[in-house]
């Protein structure tokens, strides 16, 4: 029997450990769920959306507050679990976010595979003149319009665990 997905939504207490063995099973390393509780433990974290299905979740992403520029948020981690991967879930989420981010007039800045997040809404281009401490080629922004911003990102603490 198909099973489908229920809607994305935000995460409800006490479903922090499942969402850490998610964390776990996407990812080669325990960075990420690392990430995730030291940004919790900050209370740096602005949101965290799950994606259910059934008695578990299969999709998560944290949007946390950027340290500059002011008011823009940061997409890490994003996870879908192994055994449901290519069905596109990963990219209706996205998709769902960069819409959000649109209506709302707020800055996602994410880094990661061009190509997965330019699909999602995405991009590339609009980041292009940022400064920031990762790779700005695998940086892309979400919500900014057709400005193409200037300016220096700092990320949240907790990005550290990531160096």
């Amino acid at each position: 029997m198909l099973q489908f997905p229920d809607h994305a939504r935000e995460m409800r207490k006490g479903e922090e450990d499942a969402v850490d063995a998610l964390l776990k099973a996407a990812f080669e390393t325990n960075s990420e769920a690392n990430l995730v509780r030291a940004l919790r433990k900050s209370g740096q974290i602005a949101g965290e959306t799950v994606l259910p299905m059934g008695d578990r979740i299969v999709g998560y992403y944290a949007l946390s507050t950027m340290t500059a520029p002011k008011k823009w948020l940061c997409l890490a981690p994003v996870a879908v679990a192994p055994d449901v991967q290519g069905r596109r879930f990963g990219t209706r989420m996205m998709g769902m976010l960069t819409e959000w981010a649109r209506l709302s007039k707020s800055t996602v800045v994410v880094l990661g595979n061009v190509s997965f997040y330019e699909r999602a809404g995405f991009s590339a281009k609009s980041a292009a003149k940022l400064t920031s401490p990762y790779p700005v080629g695998h940086t892309m922004l979400a919500g900014s319009g057709e400005s193409i911003p200037t300016e220096t990102l700092i990320y949240p603490k907790p990005f550290a665990v990531l160096d």
